[in-house]
């Protein structure tokens, strides 16, 4: 070594990596394992967002992974750092969500010696819960395996990816032209449907009288809203979405049928079901109404786009399965589909896109004796709130009554529960999509049991400056849990789910927000407009009516029918009792 030689730490190499592969923003909460890391970041001019629980770190950077459709990175300390967030590991997991999780570690020397937040094997914890977890033992080789981390996360199925990296490793200053290169950061493949993929999902297609076409999470990261825009108008096909994939086609347009789950409540006003489906980046599950067919009906031709083959056919058989990037997949079926016709029913197309302006007749109410409508508090919110917005939302029914009414004009600007159910998830997906969108209103929506899980968090948004506005609809139960109680034992029974009267907007004006409590109908509107010209973070708290029970529920608890042997088995399918 000569004395020309540059000198570089394990944590100057990690930074290096991630301003290479153009990461400026990193979600952390402070630890001692880290500081080499963090100030390899300062260095390399990343930002870096502290919060006041890993947990809400790891939401974040998943939040701003969803938003962006880039990759979020999470850096979090040994020991309780990393086991706080487990559960933001697992939430972005199986969500198919990119993001790195950086935890640190004991000394790699100081194995076996029970060292300080050490003791157990955190990469063995990890690996089922992620596409790739690793622990760095070589300083030198420290930027080629974030980079290999990256490429993991971002190809194929997306989802998220963990480096364990010592505190000796990441301290230990090499000369610069002892580090193995970063490699691969420019790979980003768009696999395409073959000619004769392309052909059979075009008959199918434009055979179908009532066809159409779920957007998901992957069609959100293809980016490929224009095309899909393009294909709609060409073939009168109507769009709907999961979460993941609202806002691919703006709230506005006459083909958006909004949440795919319209499809069921379509089947319950006596409308036709679809005679075909496209999954475009979807997945089938409990949120596409699992196997009892209400959204994607059993007698429906299927066919499926993901990146995943061993996805496709998941339920159900698939007519044409194809598995391919969802935009290159809609730009192949634009180019073939230049001279074709299409049979779709424009009647049946008007209403079933029509379902979603229902909610307004089924709720007529406004105000009960125990607050207000929860329906109506969510409406009045979305309509202070506008189209152009982001939405974080959390709890249970809070949620649900939210995604009821949410409009958005683009992609990534609505995130709410996937596969996990994790409650908690609002503050740090808030601060991710303000962090995403520093431009634009965010507003997160949750009920008063999830607002308990990580308060503190109204304390990052402060120190932050993030005008994010906080609606906690307050009815002092767990409303998903009680409701499901009593439809199963009586409407006088509940066992641990009554909540306090907690005034969540006074905990928030104590951590320096703007509060609002709101008891009428009438004066959401004006209490939204004052948080939002505050310019701080803000509370809005609003008292609904505890009894309304939210249409999901009712569906998810699956009460068995009068005289039935089975069993109940709330959110998952019933038992049938055998003879």
């Amino acid at each position: 070594m000569t004395h020309m030689s540059k000198i570089k730490t394990g944590g100057d190499l990690f930074a290096e990596t991630l301003a290479a592969a153009n990461v400026r923003h990193v979600f952390a909460l402070h630890g001692g394992h880290l500081e080499a890391l963090l100030k390899g970041c300062v260095d390399n001019d990343i930002a870096l967002h502290d919060f006041r629980h890993e947990s809400s770190a790891g939401h974040a950077a998943d939040a701003y992974a969803r938003a962006t459709a880039t990759l979020g990175v999470c850096v979090i300390t040994a020991g309780p750092g990393f086991t706080n967030a487990v559960s933001a590991i697992v939430n972005a997991y199986l969500d198919c969500s990119p993001v790195l999780f950086v935890i640190g570690a004991p000394p790699l020397r100081e194995l076996e010696t029970n060292p300080l937040q050490g003791g157990f094997d955190q990469i063995a914890m990890a690996t089922p819960a992620v596409k790739w977890a690793h622990r760095v033992t070589n300083t030198e080789r420290i930027a080629e395996f974030t980079a290999m981390a990256i490429r993991k996360a971002m190809t194929g199925r997306r989802g998220p990816v963990l480096l364990e990296l010592p505190i000796d490793v990441l301290h230990t200053p090499i000369p610069a032209e002892a580090a193995t290169a970063a490699s691969g950061l420019d790979v980003h493949p768009r696999p395409a449907p073959s000619p004769v993929e392309t052909a059979a999902l075009l008959k199918l297609l434009s055979e179908a009288k009532r066809p159409v076409i779920i957007a998901g999470g992957e069609a959100r990261f293809a980016d490929c809203g224009a095309a899909l825009k393009q294909f709609a108008e060409r073939s009168g096909i109507p769009v709907f979405a999961n979460t993941r994939g609202l806002g691919l086609l703006a709230c506005d347009h006459p083909l958006s049928g909004h949440s795919a789950t319209n499809l069921g409540a379509l089947a319950l006003t006596g409308g036709e079901p679809p005679d075909a489906v496209l999954l475009l980046g979807a997945r089938l599950g409990l949120f596409l109404g699992g196997r009892g067919g209400q959204v994607v009906p059993s007698a429906a031709r299927l066919a499926q786009i993901y990146s995943d083959a061993g996805e496709i056919g998941r339920l159900r058989d698939v007519d044409v399965a194809i598995a391919a990037d969802c935009g290159a997949a809609l730009d192949a079926l634009l180019e073939a589909s230049r001279n074709s016709s299409f049979s779709v029913d424009k009647t049946w197309v008007k209403r079933a896109v029509s379902i979603q302006h229902m909610a307004a007749q089924i709720y007529p109410t406004r105000e009960g004796k125990g607050g207000i409508h929860p329906w109506h508090a969510a409406a009045a919110v979305m309509a202070a709130a506008g189209p152009e917005a982001a939405y974080a939302f959390d709890g249970g029914e809070a949620a649900s009554w939210a995604g009821d009414c949410v409009k958005v004009s683009g992609p990534g600007r609505v995130l709410s529960h996937g596969y996990l159910g994790c409650l908690g998830i609002g503050p740090g997906f808030a601060i991710g999509l303000q962090t995403a969108f520093p431009k634009r209103r965010v507003v997160q929506v949750t009920g008063d049991g999830a607002m308990g899980f990580h308060l503190q968090e109204f304390d990052t948004m402060v120190r932050h400056k993030l005008p994010i506005v906080t609606v906690v609809l307050n009815n002092h139960v767990w409303g998903m849990s009680i409701h499901g109680q009593q439809i199963m034992f009586g409407a006088n029974y509940s066992a641990i789910t009554r909540l306090g009267e907690t005034r969540y907007s006074s905990v928030a004006e104590g951590f320096g927000c703007h509060g609002e409590y709101v008891t009428s109908c009438d004066d959401i509107a004006p209490a939204m407009e004052r948080a939002f010209k505050s310019g701080k973070p803000a509370c809005v708290e609003i008292v609904t009516d505890e009894a309304v029970i939210h249409p999901v529920t009712l569906s998810m608890l699956g009460k068995a029918a009068e005289g039935s042997p089975d069993v109940v088995i709330p959110y998952y399918e019933n038992l049938t009792k055998p003879g």
